[in-house]
């Protein structure tokens, strides 16, 4: 926490940071929850006349380490919105899925903050795991609509080389029409998908600020940054980030990537691809995908209908 403190020191004087200039602030990993409220204090007292009067503060959290003490305490310090790593409320799905918490301890959690006042709670599901079926995952959105809630993450399992789950590759089903079934039942449920994965009554503004390329400090170890032109990555090792948080590489991106970033990003969320960044070619092929009701066109952004086809959308208007 110490090292933390010294890297946002140092990234508010590299961001030239003025009062009221933070529009969000996200305490991210899952994890934050096993770390008591008084040592994010001399955090929040740094940040805290950064912080925009209606900042959005968002902390992510473990439901089985979100003790009503902890909650207090965040709430306290600012936290206005909480999302929970639920993944399921499907007993035997979060045991296969290493999750150290039940369905009921997440229940319990997202109530406990709706009773302290939070103003916005998230939930993460998980789908694509071996045995879903179409009945566990309804179950899963059913409970997350009887909870007090306005915004549902919902994420395909992805297993990354070097975890446990490596090991047991058939822990995920490769099923794409789970992902239309789930993005179906969410939203015939009223939480509109304003990204590939995210759908609520309230949209983060923290999550829009990255698809719509605005600066953001990243800090941490693993975190990432950008301002500007440039990418931030403080080490991702957490004793090399302790010894020394100011190691951190950058990386200058060219205008052409810059562009393809913003083409991608607004693709797949309803941000849209402003006709401006755009070549004359690359109108031409978004014009063409107008016409076969791809996109749509309104003002001065193109969007897109199927945030599932974001990409191969991206690479027509790129060819």
């Amino acid at each position: 926490m110490k090292a933390l403190h010294t890297q946002l020191l140092y990234e508010l004087e590299r961001f030239q940071a003025s009062p009221q200039t933070i529009e969000t602030l996200f305490i991210g990993g899952g994890t934050p929850s096993t770390i008591e409220p008084k040592l994010y204090k001399p955090i929040f007292n740094l940040l805290s006349p950064y912080l925009k009067n209606n900042a959005e503060i968002t902390t992510e959290a473990n439901p089985n380490s979100a003790s009503m003490q902890w909650l207090e305490g965040m709430r306290t310090l600012g936290v206005n919105r909480i999302s929970f790593g639920v993944q399921s409320f499907d007993n035997k799905k979060l045991k296969a899925l290493n999750r150290a918490h039940s369905y009921t301890d997440a229940i319990d959690a997202i109530n406990r903050a709706k009773e302290i006042g939070y103003e916005h709670i998230s939930l993460d599901l998980i789908y694509n795991y071996a045995d879903d079926t179409k009945e566990l995952l309804i179950n899963d959105i059913d409970i997350a609509f009887s909870l007090p809630i306005d915004h549902i993450s919902a994420y395909e399992l992805t297993i990354e080389e070097h975890t446990k789950f490596a090991q047991t590759p058939n822990k995920r089903q490769d099923n794409d029409n789970l992902a239309f079934f789930v993005t179906k039942e969410i939203e015939k449920r009223g939480f509109k998908a304003y990204e590939i994965s995210n759908f609520g009554s309230y949209q983060s503004k923290h999550n829009r600020g990255y698809w719509q390329g605005k600066d953001y400090i990243g800090a941490g170890a693993g975190a990432v940054g950008f301002l500007q032109d440039t990418r931030l990555y403080p080490s991702t090792d957490i004793d090399s980030y302790i010894k020394n948080p100011l190691n951190i590489t950058k990386e200058k991106l060219s205008d052409e990537e810059l562009t393809i970033e913003k083409i991608f990003l607004g693709l797949r969320s309803d941000i849209g691809v402003s006709k401006s960044i755009l070549t004359p070619t690359m109108i031409k092929q978004a014009d063409i995908l107008v016409a076969r009701e791809k996109l749509i066109y309104q003002d001065t952004h193109y969007y897109n209908r199927d945030f599932f086809i974001s990409d191969e959308l991206a690479l027509f208007l790129l060819k």
